[in-house]
Protein backbone atom coordinates (compact mmCIF):
# COMPACT_ATOMS: atom_id res chain seq x y z
CA UNK A 1 0.00 0.00 0.00
CA UNK A 2 2.94 2.36 0.75
CA UNK A 3 6.63 2.27 1.66
CA UNK A 4 8.52 3.76 4.61
CA UNK A 5 9.50 7.02 2.83
CA UNK A 6 5.82 7.57 1.94
CA UNK A 7 4.84 6.97 5.56
CA UNK A 8 7.50 9.42 6.74
CA UNK A 9 6.20 11.97 4.20
CA UNK A 10 2.72 11.55 5.70
CA UNK A 11 4.16 12.08 9.18
CA UNK A 12 5.76 15.35 8.09
CA UNK A 13 2.46 16.51 6.61
CA UNK A 14 0.54 15.60 9.79
CA UNK A 15 3.14 17.18 12.06
CA UNK A 16 2.86 20.40 10.08
CA UNK A 17 -0.66 20.69 11.50
CA UNK A 18 -0.50 18.95 14.86
CA UNK A 19 2.31 17.68 17.11
CA UNK A 20 3.03 14.02 17.70
CA UNK A 21 0.71 12.68 20.38
CA UNK A 22 2.27 11.39 23.61
CA UNK A 23 2.78 7.78 24.63
CA UNK A 24 3.20 7.09 28.32
CA UNK A 25 3.96 3.98 30.35
CA UNK A 26 1.48 4.38 33.22
CA UNK A 27 2.56 2.68 36.50
CA UNK A 28 -0.98 2.16 37.79
CA UNK A 29 -1.94 0.38 34.57
CA UNK A 30 1.17 -1.79 35.00
CA UNK A 31 0.03 -2.67 38.52
CA UNK A 32 -3.48 -3.43 37.24
CA UNK A 33 -2.37 -5.67 34.36
CA UNK A 34 1.00 -7.13 35.38
CA UNK A 35 2.53 -5.83 32.13
CA UNK A 36 4.52 -2.76 31.12
CA UNK A 37 1.70 -0.81 29.50
CA UNK A 38 2.28 2.02 27.03
CA UNK A 39 -0.76 4.11 26.09
CA UNK A 40 -0.78 5.93 22.75
CA UNK A 41 -2.89 9.01 23.45
CA UNK A 42 -4.78 9.64 20.22
CA UNK A 43 -7.41 11.29 22.42
CA UNK A 44 -5.01 14.29 22.45
CA UNK A 45 -5.60 15.47 18.86
CA UNK A 46 -7.61 18.54 17.76
CA UNK A 47 -10.62 16.29 17.04
CA UNK A 48 -10.12 14.05 20.07
CA UNK A 49 -9.36 10.97 17.95
CA UNK A 50 -6.81 9.38 15.61
CA UNK A 51 -8.84 9.76 12.42
CA UNK A 52 -7.74 13.37 11.88
CA UNK A 53 -4.38 12.09 10.60
CA UNK A 54 -5.99 10.22 7.72
CA UNK A 55 -8.25 13.14 6.89
CA UNK A 56 -5.29 15.49 6.56
CA UNK A 57 -3.40 13.15 4.22
CA UNK A 58 -6.48 12.37 2.13
CA UNK A 59 -7.57 15.99 1.68
CA UNK A 60 -4.04 17.08 0.84
CA UNK A 61 -4.16 14.77 -2.18
CA UNK A 62 -7.72 15.75 -3.12
CA UNK A 63 -6.72 19.42 -3.13
CA UNK A 64 -3.48 18.90 -5.07
CA UNK A 65 -5.15 16.73 -7.71
CA UNK A 66 -8.44 18.66 -7.93
CA UNK A 67 -10.47 15.52 -7.27
CA UNK A 68 -13.34 17.09 -5.31
CA UNK A 69 -14.40 20.30 -7.11
CA UNK A 70 -17.95 20.16 -5.69
CA UNK A 71 -17.04 18.78 -2.30
CA UNK A 72 -16.79 15.53 -0.39
CA UNK A 73 -19.44 13.29 1.16
CA UNK A 74 -18.93 10.42 3.59
CA UNK A 75 -20.61 8.45 6.37
CA UNK A 76 -19.53 8.11 9.98
CA UNK A 77 -20.46 7.50 13.58
CA UNK A 78 -18.39 10.59 14.40
CA UNK A 79 -14.59 10.50 14.43
CA UNK A 80 -14.10 9.94 10.70
CA UNK A 81 -16.58 12.73 10.00
CA UNK A 82 -14.79 15.12 12.34
CA UNK A 83 -11.49 14.34 10.62
CA UNK A 84 -12.94 15.11 7.18
CA UNK A 85 -14.63 18.29 8.39
CA UNK A 86 -11.39 19.45 10.05
CA UNK A 87 -9.33 18.75 6.91
CA UNK A 88 -12.03 20.17 4.63
CA UNK A 89 -12.03 23.48 6.47
CA UNK A 90 -8.21 23.69 6.13
CA UNK A 91 -8.28 22.99 2.38
CA UNK A 92 -11.48 24.86 1.50
CA UNK A 93 -13.29 21.71 0.34
CA UNK A 94 -16.98 21.52 1.42
CA UNK A 95 -17.86 18.39 3.41
CA UNK A 96 -21.21 16.60 3.80
CA UNK A 97 -21.46 13.86 6.42
CA UNK A 98 -24.20 11.23 6.74
CA UNK A 99 -24.82 9.82 10.22
CA UNK A 100 -27.40 7.24 11.35
CA UNK A 101 -30.42 8.36 13.34
CA UNK A 102 -29.66 8.44 17.06
CA UNK A 103 -25.97 9.15 16.49
CA UNK A 104 -23.85 10.80 19.18
CA UNK A 105 -25.26 14.26 19.89
CA UNK A 106 -21.89 15.67 20.83
CA UNK A 107 -20.05 14.17 17.84
CA UNK A 108 -22.76 15.59 15.57
CA UNK A 109 -22.27 19.01 17.15
CA UNK A 110 -18.49 18.77 16.71
CA UNK A 111 -18.81 17.92 13.01
CA UNK A 112 -21.09 20.92 12.46
CA UNK A 113 -18.67 23.13 14.42
CA UNK A 114 -15.87 22.09 12.05
CA UNK A 115 -18.07 23.18 9.13
CA UNK A 116 -19.69 19.97 7.85
CA UNK A 117 -23.25 19.74 6.54
CA UNK A 118 -24.88 16.90 8.50
CA UNK A 119 -27.48 14.49 7.08
CA UNK A 120 -29.23 11.86 9.22
CA UNK A 121 -30.20 8.61 7.51
CA UNK A 122 -30.65 4.95 8.44
CA UNK A 123 -30.36 2.99 11.65
CA UNK A 124 -26.64 2.16 11.60
CA UNK A 125 -23.33 3.08 9.99
CA UNK A 126 -23.71 0.75 7.03
CA UNK A 127 -27.11 2.21 6.08
CA UNK A 128 -25.66 5.71 6.37
CA UNK A 129 -22.74 4.69 4.16
CA UNK A 130 -25.04 3.51 1.36
CA UNK A 131 -26.96 6.79 1.52
CA UNK A 132 -23.71 8.77 1.36
CA UNK A 133 -22.76 6.88 -1.80
CA UNK A 134 -26.15 7.73 -3.30
CA UNK A 135 -25.68 11.42 -2.42
CA UNK A 136 -22.31 11.36 -4.16
CA UNK A 137 -24.06 10.31 -7.37
CA UNK A 138 -26.94 12.78 -6.99
CA UNK A 139 -24.83 15.84 -6.13
CA UNK A 140 -21.65 15.10 -8.06
CA UNK A 141 -19.60 14.84 -4.85
CA UNK A 142 -16.46 12.86 -4.15
CA UNK A 143 -17.29 9.91 -1.88
CA UNK A 144 -14.66 9.51 0.84
CA UNK A 145 -14.74 5.97 2.24
CA UNK A 146 -13.80 5.14 5.82
CA UNK A 147 -11.07 2.80 4.56
CA UNK A 148 -8.68 3.90 1.79
CA UNK A 149 -4.91 3.96 1.22
CA UNK A 150 -4.59 7.68 2.07
CA UNK A 151 -6.46 7.16 5.33
CA UNK A 152 -4.37 4.14 6.31
CA UNK A 153 -1.13 5.97 5.53
CA UNK A 154 -2.26 8.95 7.58
CA UNK A 155 -3.31 7.03 10.67
CA UNK A 156 -0.22 4.80 10.42
CA UNK A 157 1.77 7.86 11.48
CA UNK A 158 0.65 7.32 15.09
CA UNK A 159 2.06 3.79 14.96
CA UNK A 160 5.33 5.14 13.54
CA UNK A 161 5.57 7.58 16.47
CA UNK A 162 4.76 4.89 19.02
CA UNK A 163 7.07 2.18 17.69
CA UNK A 164 10.05 4.50 17.33
CA UNK A 165 9.58 6.13 20.72
CA UNK A 166 9.29 2.86 22.63
CA UNK A 167 12.14 1.19 20.71
CA UNK A 168 14.43 4.14 21.53
CA UNK A 169 13.95 3.39 25.24
CA UNK A 170 14.45 -0.36 25.21
CA UNK A 171 13.27 -3.53 23.49
CA UNK A 172 10.47 -3.29 20.93
CA UNK A 173 6.91 -3.92 22.03
CA UNK A 174 5.84 -7.53 22.47
CA UNK A 175 2.21 -6.76 21.64
CA UNK A 176 -0.05 -3.92 20.53
CA UNK A 177 -3.84 -3.93 21.03
CA UNK A 178 -5.84 -1.92 18.46
CA UNK A 179 -9.63 -1.46 18.14
CA UNK A 180 -11.28 -2.31 14.83
CA UNK A 181 -14.10 -0.28 13.31
CA UNK A 182 -13.73 -0.54 9.55
CA UNK A 183 -10.00 -1.24 9.88
CA UNK A 184 -7.82 1.77 9.05
CA UNK A 185 -6.19 1.90 12.51
CA UNK A 186 -5.17 -1.75 12.76
CA UNK A 187 -4.06 -1.84 9.11
CA UNK A 188 -1.90 1.24 9.70
CA UNK A 189 -0.32 -0.46 12.70
CA UNK A 190 0.36 -3.64 10.73
CA UNK A 191 1.91 -1.66 7.86
CA UNK A 192 4.12 0.44 10.18
CA UNK A 193 5.21 -2.66 12.11
CA UNK A 194 6.18 -4.46 8.93
CA UNK A 195 7.96 -1.47 7.39
CA UNK A 196 10.06 -1.08 10.54
CA UNK A 197 10.80 -4.82 10.68
CA UNK A 198 9.52 -5.26 14.22
CA UNK A 199 8.39 -8.54 15.85
CA UNK A 200 5.42 -6.95 17.68
CA UNK A 201 2.16 -8.91 17.71
CA UNK A 202 -0.76 -6.80 16.48
CA UNK A 203 -3.98 -7.83 18.25
CA UNK A 204 -7.31 -6.53 16.99
CA UNK A 205 -10.20 -5.77 19.33
CA UNK A 206 -13.90 -5.86 18.51
CA UNK A 207 -17.16 -5.75 20.41
CA UNK A 208 -18.95 -9.05 21.03
CA UNK A 209 -21.98 -7.26 19.53
CA UNK A 210 -20.16 -6.18 16.34
CA UNK A 211 -17.68 -8.95 15.63
CA UNK A 212 -17.68 -9.20 11.84
CA UNK A 213 -13.89 -9.17 11.50
CA UNK A 214 -13.45 -11.75 14.25
CA UNK A 215 -15.93 -14.04 12.52
CA UNK A 216 -14.28 -13.36 9.16
CA UNK A 217 -10.86 -14.25 10.55
CA UNK A 218 -12.23 -17.51 11.95
CA UNK A 219 -13.96 -18.36 8.67
CA UNK A 220 -11.10 -17.28 6.38
CA UNK A 221 -13.37 -15.03 4.31
CA UNK A 222 -15.48 -11.90 4.76
CA UNK A 223 -18.51 -12.49 6.99
CA UNK A 224 -21.21 -9.86 7.52
CA UNK A 225 -23.21 -9.72 10.75
CA UNK A 226 -26.86 -8.74 11.15
CA UNK A 227 -26.43 -6.03 13.79
CA UNK A 228 -23.85 -3.86 15.54
CA UNK A 229 -25.64 -3.14 18.79
CA UNK A 230 -22.79 -1.88 20.95
CA UNK A 231 -22.41 1.30 22.97
CA UNK A 232 -18.81 1.50 21.71
CA UNK A 233 -19.94 3.27 18.55
CA UNK A 234 -16.46 3.48 17.02
CA UNK A 235 -16.56 -0.31 16.59
CA UNK A 236 -20.21 -0.54 15.47
CA UNK A 237 -19.78 -1.89 11.94
CA UNK A 238 -21.50 -4.90 10.40
CA UNK A 239 -19.74 -5.28 7.05
CA UNK A 240 -15.94 -5.75 6.82
CA UNK A 241 -13.95 -3.98 4.13
CA UNK A 242 -12.38 -6.70 1.93
CA UNK A 243 -9.08 -4.84 1.53
CA UNK A 244 -8.84 -4.24 5.27
CA UNK A 245 -9.67 -7.87 5.97
CA UNK A 246 -6.86 -8.98 3.67
CA UNK A 247 -4.30 -6.94 5.61
CA UNK A 248 -5.71 -8.04 8.98
CA UNK A 249 -5.74 -11.70 7.93
CA UNK A 250 -2.08 -11.54 6.92
CA UNK A 251 -0.78 -9.35 9.72
CA UNK A 252 -2.85 -9.67 12.89
CA UNK A 253 -2.03 -12.29 15.51
CA UNK A 254 -5.69 -12.61 16.57
CA UNK A 255 -8.84 -10.65 17.33
CA UNK A 256 -10.17 -10.40 20.89
CA UNK A 257 -13.85 -9.61 21.45
CA UNK A 258 -14.96 -7.62 24.50
CA UNK A 259 -18.36 -6.96 26.04
CA UNK A 260 -19.82 -3.53 26.70
CA UNK A 261 -19.43 -4.21 30.43
CA UNK A 262 -15.72 -4.94 29.94
CA UNK A 263 -15.35 -1.73 27.95
CA UNK A 264 -17.11 0.29 30.66
CA UNK A 265 -14.73 -1.19 33.25
CA UNK A 266 -11.79 -0.15 31.06
CA UNK A 267 -13.14 3.42 30.75
CA UNK A 268 -13.26 3.55 34.56
CA UNK A 269 -9.73 2.11 34.79
CA UNK A 270 -8.39 4.79 32.43
CA UNK A 271 -9.97 7.50 34.56
CA UNK A 272 -8.70 6.04 37.83
CA UNK A 273 -5.18 5.20 36.62
CA UNK A 274 -4.44 8.05 34.17
CA UNK A 275 -7.26 10.61 34.52
CA UNK A 276 -7.89 10.37 30.77
CA UNK A 277 -11.42 10.05 29.42
CA UNK A 278 -11.80 7.31 26.80
CA UNK A 279 -14.70 6.64 24.47
CA UNK A 280 -15.84 3.06 24.05
CA UNK A 281 -13.58 2.15 21.14
CA UNK A 282 -10.72 3.96 22.85
CA UNK A 283 -11.04 1.81 25.97
CA UNK A 284 -11.59 -1.48 24.12
CA UNK A 285 -7.86 -2.30 23.74
CA UNK A 286 -7.36 -1.97 27.50
CA UNK A 287 -10.44 -4.16 28.03
CA UNK A 288 -8.85 -6.81 25.79
CA UNK A 289 -5.53 -6.58 27.64
CA UNK A 290 -7.35 -7.05 30.96
CA UNK A 291 -9.12 -10.07 29.48
CA UNK A 292 -5.75 -11.50 28.44
CA UNK A 293 -3.98 -10.46 31.65
CA UNK A 294 -2.53 -13.93 32.44
CA UNK A 295 -1.11 -14.19 28.92
CA UNK A 296 0.63 -10.79 29.08
CA UNK A 297 2.33 -10.99 32.49
CA UNK A 298 5.74 -9.31 32.41
CA UNK A 299 5.51 -8.38 28.73
CA UNK A 300 5.97 -4.98 27.07
CA UNK A 301 2.57 -4.02 25.69
CA UNK A 302 0.87 -0.98 24.13
CA UNK A 303 -2.79 -0.06 23.84
CA UNK A 304 -4.24 2.56 21.51
CA UNK A 305 -6.51 5.06 23.24
CA UNK A 306 -7.90 6.00 19.84
CA UNK A 307 -10.36 8.63 21.01
CA UNK A 308 -12.07 10.33 23.93
CA UNK A 309 -15.32 11.47 22.31
CA UNK A 310 -18.03 10.00 24.52
CA UNK A 311 -21.31 11.85 25.11
CA UNK A 312 -21.95 12.91 28.69
CA UNK A 313 -25.41 11.29 28.63
CA UNK A 314 -23.96 7.98 27.41
CA UNK A 315 -21.18 8.14 30.00
CA UNK A 316 -23.68 8.70 32.81
CA UNK A 317 -25.97 5.90 31.65
CA UNK A 318 -23.27 3.34 30.89
CA UNK A 319 -19.99 3.80 32.70
CA UNK A 320 -20.57 4.56 36.41
CA UNK A 321 -23.28 1.94 36.87
CA UNK A 322 -21.72 -0.87 34.84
Amino acid sequence: MFDLPALEDAARLVHGVLPATPQYAWPLLAARTGAEVWVKHENHTPTGAFKVRGGLVHFDRLKREGLAPRGVVSATRGNHGQSLAFAGRRTGIPVTIVVPHGNSTEKNAAMRAFGAELVEHGQDFDAARLHAMALAEQRGLYFAPSFAPDLVRGVATYALELFRHVAALGPPLDALYVPIGLGSGICGCIMARDLLGLPTEIIGVQSTEADAYARSLAAGHVVEVASANTRADGMATRIPDPAAFGIIRRGAARIVTVTDDEVAAAIRAYWQDTHNLAEGAGAAPLAALLQEKPRMQGRRVAVILCGGNIDLALFRAWVPGA
